[in-house]
Order: C-alpha cells, then sequence, then structure tokens
C-alpha cells in the first residue's frame, strides 16, 4: 500500500470537539516519525533561516529562503508569511534541506503593495483561510499536472480575498488577507481555546458548517500541536462569515465518506521542490496534497467539495511572464 494511504488507514478517529459550526473529529495514531526537521517560525525566530524576495525588484509567485542550519526546514502549505514587498502564501507543504538556498512558490495575499516594508519575512500566526486555501490549493495542483510550475492562479486568490474582506467586514489600503483575521481576531480566539491537542493526536478533520471537511494529518503530535492554533483559525473564518451546524452525530457519517474518498483517490506524485515526493489529487469531490519523504506522510491536507477551486480561467493557460507581471503590478499600485 502506498505510503499516504497507508498512513489514513491506520487512523482512529476520536471524540469530536469544538462548536458554534466548527467542530473537529481528532484523528490518532501509534505510527512514528524518524523525519527530523524544524518548524519555519522556530527557525526564524533562532535566526536560522531567511525568507526573502529573489531579487531587489522582486518576483510575486517566488520567495528565496536560505536554510541556514544543518536540519531540513518545514513550510506548510498556506502558511502566511509577511513583510518584505508584499505578504504571501506557501503555495503547497516543503521540507526544505539545510545548509541551502531554495526557491519556493508563493501566492500574493496583499494585492495593494509592491514596496518593501521590511527586508525579510515573518511568519504569523495565521494560515490562509480554508476556503481559499482549498482553491488555491486545487489551483497549484492542475498547475503542476499541466504545466509542470507549481502557481496558483493568482487573479482568484485576490478575488476570494475581496470577496470574503467584504463579507466580512474587514477591508484594507492593501487588501491584506490579514485584515480578515485582525478584525476577527477575538472571535478566532474563542473558537481557538475551544479545543486541544489530545495525546497521540496526529490531526483533525473539521467540519464546517453544515456539510464542508477539510483535513490536516502529519507525522507527528508535536507538529500537530504547533499548527492547531492556525488550523483553527483558519477554518474559523469561514464559520464565522458563513455559520450553520448540525449534530456532530449527524456528521460522523460525511467525515467517515470523506477519509474513504482519501484513500480511493489517485494521486500523482512529482519530486518535492525541496525533499521528499509531493502527492496530490483535484477531483470534482475532493482536493488533496502531501508531502512524503522517505515514505512517511510529513504533511497531507484534504478538502472537501471545493466549490471556491471551480476555476474562472484555466490554470495552464499561458502567463505572463515575472516582468510583465512586475509592469503590471507597478501600474496596479501607483
Amino acid at each position: 500500500m502506498h505510503p499516504l494511504k497507508n498512513a489514513v488507514a491506520q487512523l482512529t478517529v476520536g471524540q469530536p470537539m469544538g462548536g458554534d459550526g466548527l467542530t473537529l473529529f481528532p484523528l490518532l495514531s501509534e505510527a512514528g516519525s524518524h523525519v527530523r526537521y524544524r518548524m519555519l517560525a522556530d527557525a526564524l525566530r533562532k535566526g536560522l533561516v531567511a525568507v526573502r524576495e529573489v531579487s531587489g525588484e522582486g518576483s510575486v509567485p517566488d520567495l528565496a529562503v536560505d536554510n541556514r542550519s544543518k536540519q531540513p526546514v518545514l513550510i506548510l502549505d498556506g502558511e502566511e508569511l509577511v513583510g518584505a514587498k508584499q505578504n504571501r502564501v506557501a503555495n503547497l507543504t516543503m521540507l526544505l534541506p539545510g545548509r541551502r538556498k531554495t526557491i519556493i512558490p508563493v501566492s500574493c495575499v496583499e494585492q495593494g503593495r509592491w514596496d518593501y516594508d521590511t527586508i525579510d519575512f515573518a511568519v504569523t500566526n495565521r494560515v490562509q483561510y480554508a476556503r481559499g486555501r482549498a482553491a488555491r490549493h486545487a489551483s497549484v495542483r492542475r498547475s503542476l499536472a499541466r504545466t509542470g510550475a507549481r502557481r496558483s492562479n493568482q487573479g482568484e486568490v485576490w478575488d476570494s480575498i475581496r470577496e470574503k474582506a467584504c463579507a466580512m467586514d474587514a477591508g484594507s489600503p492593501t487588501g491584506a488577507m490579514s485584515s480578515i483575521f485582525e478584525r476577527h481576531a477575538a472571535r478566532l480566539d474563542e473558537y481557538v481555546h475551544c479545543v486541544d491537542a489530545v495525546p497521540g493526536q496526529v490531526g483533525a478533520l473539521f467540519v464546517v458548517g453544515n456539510e464542508r471537511f477539510g483535513l490536516d494529518l502529519f507525522d507527528k503530535p508535536e507538529t500537530f500541536a504547533a499548527v492547531l492554533p492556525r488550523l483553527v483559525r483558519s477554518y474559523a473564518v469561514d464559520v464565522i462569515e458563513r455559520p450553520g451546524s448540525r449534530p456532530a452525530s449527524e456528521l460522523r457519517t460525511g467525515a467517515r465518506a470523506f477519509v474513504e474518498s482519501i484513500l480511493q483517490a489517485p494521486f500523482a506524485e512529482h519530486p518535492g521542490v525541496g525533499l521528499g515526493r509531493d502527492c496530490g489529487v483535484v477531483s470534482q469531490d475532493l482536493v488533496a496534497g502531501a508531502l512524503v519523504v522517505d515514505d512517511v506522510v510529513v504533511h497531507l491536507t484534504a478538502f472537501s467539495n471545493p466549490r471556491g477551486s471551480r476555476r474562472r480561467s484555466d490554470a495552464s493557460e499561458p502567463t505572463a511572464s515575472h516582468g510583465e507581471r512586475r509592469r503590471s503590478l507597478r501600474r496596479r499600485y501607483e
């Protein structure tokens, strides 16, 4: 059995927690992991990693990560990086080797700024909100399958942020995704305080409202525990915008079907941006991606019913060159 399917098949689903429109089913596993790495936030705090624009001029869909440590550094799908010329999110999960500089694929989540705030990027307590994360991930997977590039539909990302900010009364002069989280910070923290990682928990299956499912699975309980508050905020943003709920007992059937859809999905593999293999699938009802290193699933993320991922323009269509994109951005920002 493929390591990804094997990891999912071995999971035990725990008792639900949460409430007020967001239900979380703990995912428990006794499998261990021999993969060693540092989380990006920890590496940045210790000065072991620098994340910067690829050049003084910059490139919207790319950033340069200089890992000065001996250990690999883990960057998560949707992880927000703030600073430099504009805020970005990582296009997929990557494990970057030590003592090496790597160019990583990203998406812009701050449309109206293209000038330096700081030289270095920093991480936040956020990952991209779940609905936008599913849509972006789907476009990246389509791009990878059809062109070999891990590019998102950048216009779709901006449209999604603009629409959500409008719906949640969280606009900002630069169209920054961060304003949505900051506007509703107190409410989001309430959701965070309602859940705690339990012993042996390596992931969670989230249910947003009545039917939308999302899953994040990691190789180690400590990694999941470190990421859990950010994941809760990501899903809670969608709940606040579109409230609705059903009893957890009624959601179990859908949760089981969602896990089964992952087990049955035809994942395609590509070499990872750094270490390992990048596995992914986009179907009518499922968007999923995983980083597998030495037959260990370091991170699996999956979303059901990704209505937001329906493309307004095909990710395989030709895109502008970096120079053309930068000129267009300058015109827009001036």
